[in-house]
């Protein structure tokens, strides 16, 4: 089975046990238009990536962990596109969920997402408690205060933004639990992993400030030029799109170095390159077009 079933699978797993019994019909239909189909499951991937690296001794939990990373992601994409936040029409492609569904029930289709998060990590606790722990204790630092994507989310409220910790709490974080995670779930300590995980998530912050830039709504599958507009930190007004390209090569090559000793360490290097060249946008404006998926 590869890793994308394996990811797909546990979702549909999650959203099914979200689902049963007797529930609101419209906030049931939300839950799966939110989380299928993905975007790039670039997270769930490198959480599955790194476990396989470090043996995917208990492929449950890794799958399990997977799906609990990538329903947070969801959850947080759901919020942002809220008129209280980018106000967006369109997420991967299709209507954003508040103009699917209503403002009402998008907010509680994130919600929902966020516990069903835990809830899976706590259910698969019965096979391994201290494991499952571990990864709710994991998550739960990536998601909120004071250094997870709700931190990240309260930077914009500010007038004077840290950008470097902007950065690590609105992107970099749910890449280090991806990381960290990955490693858990396989049994292994965690802590080395950090470094990796912030790196790929500084990368891909970058990445997504120049695709912002430079690309349109329909090549990105949501609203392209969001920073200006919402006069958002990036790389790009820091640096420019050329100093912009440089950082992110230069982050994408310290990743790869920061990958820790463990069974799978060529392969993960090769996983990090192939993201890398995924990640790259090309130069000119206008005329190159992303290869990642709308988020």
């Amino acid at each position: 089975m590869t890793v994308q079933t394996r990811i797909e699978a546990a979702l549909s797993r999650a959203i099914a046990q979200g689902q049963a019994g007797s529930v609101p019909a419209k906030l049931a239909s939300a839950l799966d238009y939110a989380v299928t189909p993905g975007g790039a499951r670039i997270r769930p991937t490198i959480l599955m990536n790194v476990a396989l690296a470090c043996g995917d001794d208990a492929p449950q939990m890794a799958d399990t962990a997977a799906a609990a990373l990538e329903l947070i992601h969801c959850a947080s994409l759901v919020h942002d596109d809220m008129p209280c936040f980018d106000d967006a029409e369109i997420r991967r492609g299709k209507r954003s969920v508040h103009r699917a569904y209503s403002e009402p029930l998008a907010l509680l289709t994130g919600d929902s997402l966020i516990v069903m998060a835990f809830d899976i990590l706590a259910r698969a606790g019965h096979s391994d408690p201290a494991r499952a722990l571990g990864l709710i204790r994991i998550l739960s630092a990536r998601t909120g205060m004071p250094g997870g994507i709700c931190a990240g989310q309260g930077w914009e409220s500010e007038t004077s933004v840290d950008l470097s910790a902007y950065h690590q709490a609105k992107t970099g974080a749910l890449f280090i639990a991806a990381t960290q995670m990955g490693a858990l779930a396989a049994g292994q300590d965690p802590e080395p992993w950090e470094e990796l995980g912030a790196r790929i998530g500084e990368a891909f912050q970058v990445a997504d400030d120049l695709r912002d830039a430079l690309y349109d709504e329909a090549t990105l599958g949501k609203p392209a030029g969001q920073d200006d507009l919402h006069a958002r930190p990036n790389a790009v007004t820091l640096l420019g799109v050329d100093g912009a390209v440089e950082r992110l090569k230069n982050i994408l090559a310290g990743a790869i170095a920061s990958i820790p000793s463990c069974p799978g360490e060529a392969e993960l290097a090769g996983m990090v390159r192939k993201t890398a060249e995924r990640l790259t946008p090309m130069t000119p404006a206008k005329a190159p077009r992303s290869t990642i998926p709308g988020e």
